[in-house]
């Protein structure tokens, strides 16, 4: 454990990116929010901090627990970091919205066959003109 470690350093030992190289270009990029506004790579994180961090279709909003700057087992790098209970009731609204609008989509039984798949690109060529 340091007593000071950066903030890719710290989202790479925290298992939220596979490599340090990912968690830069995320926190580059503004994906990565330290205490509400963007921050640099080289951002020493600091404990009680609440860090958001993309993860899929989700962002999860995090408090710093602990610093590593060494990579564990998961674990154990669930031991650094607490997501908060709103970012929870969130996350787990945002998943029952995906589910129901995937189930209102009608998906085909089977894929379409020659006959379909040429009548389909002849009516998406007539819509181009």
């Amino acid at each position: 454990m340091s007593e000071s470690v950066r903030l890719d350093k710290w989202l790479w030992a925290a298992r939220f990116f596979k490599t340090r190289a990912l968690a830069k270009k995320a926190i580059e990029g503004g994906k990565v929010n330290y205490n509400g506004g963007r921050a640099k790579t080289s951002k020493q994180v600091e404990l009680g901090a609440l860090i958001r961090v993309p993860q899929g279709w989700e962002i999860l909003e995090v408090e710093v627990l602990s610093l590593s700057d060494q990579r564990r087992g998961a674990p154990e790098a669930r031991t650094l970091y607490a997501e908060t209970e709103e970012s929870v009731q969130r996350r787990a609204k945002e998943a029952e919205a995906r589910r129901l609008t995937n189930e209102a989509m009608q998906h085909p039984l089977k894929r379409p066959d020659k006959k379909q798949r040429r009548d389909i690109q002849r009516f998406q060529r007539n819509q181009g003109e």
